[in-house]
């Protein structure tokens, strides 16, 4: 992960007075483990290009005792992609250009504008290219955004999902690192850092004169505060009218929630397995559910596990509400304990995993575990057109997204031995002709199989 910072024109070499770092040497820090450098490829009165790059140590960014045994933080790329984490550990190597205070000698220069170009990657990321160019294009950049060519030797893709962007802008050096410090944490799928209120006295410190004006300002907050309970800060700041129409609006994860937890009722299932239980939520609508006994919440991140706890502890005390059992698990590993269950959900889950390894899963679920009904919920494709996300996936980890063709054609395929019943239906607000944002699938097992 990089950010390279060019410069072109008369006197930009006092640019290099702003960043506070001499040209002549290699600045080389340890944060916390991880290694910080800066070097000069072109310093000159006309021309000038530094790079600060970071070697993080991989097992720092997962130190810790409550995520030491969460076997998820091993399967990702939060050590190679620009994010939150790059960020925070630049920050202090950049503080003096950032806050506008170089040496009195140099002061005249934080208010003067040169022509940049800021090349950072690479970003992992699930806005689309079209989300990324309104990010910068309203504050003033020419938006380039590249992906690097690849060579499998075996036939996968021929381009990377990840992605560099390059940015060309008159600025001053402080607005144009301030406007970085605030947008790439929006582009970073998650932050990994506790988030409170000194997180929006950093937004809006960073971000004015530029960020109450921004056309995507309330995307911006809720993507740089993430929670709920530090968004409210900000929304409340809002006139009743504005709040009072993003109430109304029901998230897509809730009607996915409410589809399944209605299809779990109509068949009166009382013993029901949550794959891919996460932090609880559906568990939690399931508990609810008159009839159901057992809820087997079923999860491989022990700090997801740790929230859902969290999460049952509050209602657990609340009438006829049943608490889900927490199982560390896996798709791909056999476990007695989930056999001949009346229903066995996968919210949300397949597109996570690679497509040539679904069928073997499949098989295990609907042939070993034989539940009387599977329930599978999935992006549509054909939908990422009305979110203006025709290249690129919803998410950084989906590793497919399907239409729905695709999706019927594979779920019957996976039905060979004709065991099940299947049924389709669609999930949220449906377009003319783009269908539903999220497809489902209920497999119901035949009376006499």
């Amino acid at each position: 992960m990089q950010l390279t910072i060019m410069a072109t024109g008369d006197n930009v070499k006092a640019i290099s007075y702003l960043l506070s770092k001499n040209p002549n040497n290699l600045y080389e820090r340890n944060h916390k483990g991880h290694l910080v450098r800066l070097f000069y490829s072109k310093c000159s009165e006309t021309e000038l290009e530094a790079t600060i790059f970071v070697t993080p140590d991989p097992l720092e960014l997962v130190k810790s005792d409550a995520n030491s045994y969460d076997i998820t933080h091993y399967i990702n790329d939060r050590e190679f992609a620009v994010s939150s984490i790059f960020c925070s550990l630049i920050r202090s190597a950049l503080g003096t250009a950032l806050n506008g205070q170089p040496k009195e000698d140099y002061a005249e220069w934080v208010t003067h504008p040169f022509a940049f170009q800021f090349d950072f990657g690479p970003v992992v990321s699930a806005l689309s290219d079209k989300q990324l160019c309104d990010l910068f294009g309203p504050i003033g950049y020419e938006v380039t955004i590249t992906r690097p060519e690849i060579q499998y030797s075996f036939d996968m893709k021929e381009k990377s999902s990840a992605r560099f962007i390059s940015l060309k802008g008159l600025k001053t050096l402080q607005e144009g690192l301030r406007h970085l410090f605030v947008l790439i944490p929006v582009i970073d799928d998650y932050k990994h850092y506790y988030i409170d209120e000194k997180e929006i006295e950093k937004l809006e410190r960073y971000g004015e004169g530029w960020l109450e004006k921004h056309p995507m300002r309330d995307f911006i907050y809720r993507q740089s505060l993430r929670f709920k309970e530090v968004y409210s800060i900000v929304e409340n700041k809002k006139p009743e009218k504005m709040k009072a129409e993003k109430e109304s609006k029901v998230r897509l994860n809730d009607l996915r929630y409410e589809k399944i937890v209605d299809a779990v009722r109509d068949m009166n299932a009382r013993s029901v397995v949550d794959f891919g239980s996460g932090e609880g939520k559906l568990s939690v609508r399931l508990g609810f559910v008159e009839g159901i006994k057992e809820i087997l919440a079923v999860e491989p991140s022990q700090s997801a596990s740790l929230k859902a706890l969290g999460r049952f502890d509050k209602v657990k005390d609340k009438e006829t509400f049943v608490v889900p059992e927490t199982l560390w698990g896996s798709l791909f590993y056999y476990d007695d304990r989930l056999k001949n269950k009346d229903a066995i959900i996968l919210c949300e889950v397949i597109e996570h995993i690679d497509e040539h390894r679904l069928p073997k899963v499949m098989d295990t679920i609907l042939h070993d575990y034989q539940p009387k009904a599977l329930i599978l919920t999935t992006p549509n494709q054909e939908y990422n057109e009305v979110y203006d996300m025709d290249d690129v996936l919803r998410h950084a980890d989906h590793r497919f997204e399907w239409t729905r063709a695709e999706f019927q054609q594979w779920c019957a395929a996976r039905n060979h031995r004709g065991h099940y019943d299947l049924r389709f239906e669609g999930i949220g607000e449906e377009h003319a002709t783009q269908g539903c944002p999220t497809q489902m699938c209920v497999f119901e097992r035949k009376v006499d199989e």
